[in-house]
């Protein structure tokens, strides 16, 4: 008896280490990619190279867009790889940004700009635990897939480093003034957690017509990226600050929507 335990152990063990294929672990290796590169922007800003910090943070977007749809596409969806995945988030897009501010200029307020970076972190990680839980309700509405609560981790990134962007586009000491980045920190943070209805791209249905449109923009914009990336970036940023204000005039007409069909089917 004592000797079929350990057995038994060892042969569940290695039924769990070769019962993953390649194909299954794609979307953890996306995830693992980005949490090592936003965790890479600390070290560029150490080195005083904040472009190469901002563009790890790009690029950890980027690979965090990508898990998710592999994911998806491969049918590897798991509760590990949910997890793993809020995990970067927090690491990439909560304490990453913080951090590089911190180094670039908040460090010369000492307590505050720690308290600043601080504060983003905190919002972060209270962003994605919430995306978390209401991401697995069962009753959400399917028109809800195309709203999210707040602004999400990576555009909450991009809204941190707004300064540091502009500063990199246009050399203007002025962006990265401690109190401009405290204000970007804050106002970034108190955007995720906010119940403000933003934009989920990632559901959009485009019509057909807008379809090959699109596509050019999205050619032209990589363009633009490849060969004046900060200015091009700084552009990215302010078109979805635009934005913002859109999502709950879209979200309050699907609810009335909602609403009205439901009241139809009562009667």
């Amino acid at each position: 008896m004592d000797d079929q335990a350990p057995r038994g152990a060892a042969a569940a063990l290695k039924g769990r280490l070769h019962g993953h294929s390649l194909k299954s672990i794609l979307p953890n290796l996306a995830t693992v990619m980005a949490m090592c590169v936003g965790l890479s922007a600390i070290r560029f800003a150490l080195q005083g190279r904040f472009d190469l910090a901002v563009g790890a943070i790009c690029i950890a977007g980027i690979l965090d867009a990508m898990d998710g749809r592999l994911a998806r596409l491969l049918g590897a969806a798991s509760e590990f790889g949910a997890e793993l995945d809020s995990l970067s988030d927090f690491v990439c897009f909560g304490v990453a940004p913080g951090v590089v501010l911190y180094i670039l200029c908040l460090n010369a307020w000492n307590g505050f700009g720690w308290a600043a970076s601080l504060f983003f972190a905190v919002c972060m990680g209270l962003r994605l635990a919430r995306f978390n839980i209401s991401s697995r309700l069962p009753d959400r509405p399917l028109w809800s897939n195309q709203f999210f609560t707040g602004v999400p981790a990576p555009a909450g990134a991009l809204l941190a480093i707004f300064p540091l962007t502009l500063y990199l586009a246009f050399d203007v000491e002025g962006f990265i003034y401690p109190g401009v980045c405290v204000i970007s920190l804050v106002g970034a943070g108190t955007l995720m957690v906010s119940r403000l209805p933003t934009f989920s791209f990632k559901s959009a249905s485009i019509p057909r017509p807008f379809i090959l449109p699109l596509l050019m923009g999205v050619g032209l914009a990589v363009v633009a990226l490849l060969s004046a990336p900060w200015p091009t970036l700084s552009v990215i940023t302010l078109a979805y600050i635009a934005i913002l204000p859109l999502g709950p005039r879209f979200f309050r007409k699907h609810v009335s929507s909602s609403q009205e069909q439901e009241t139809h089917e009562a009667h």
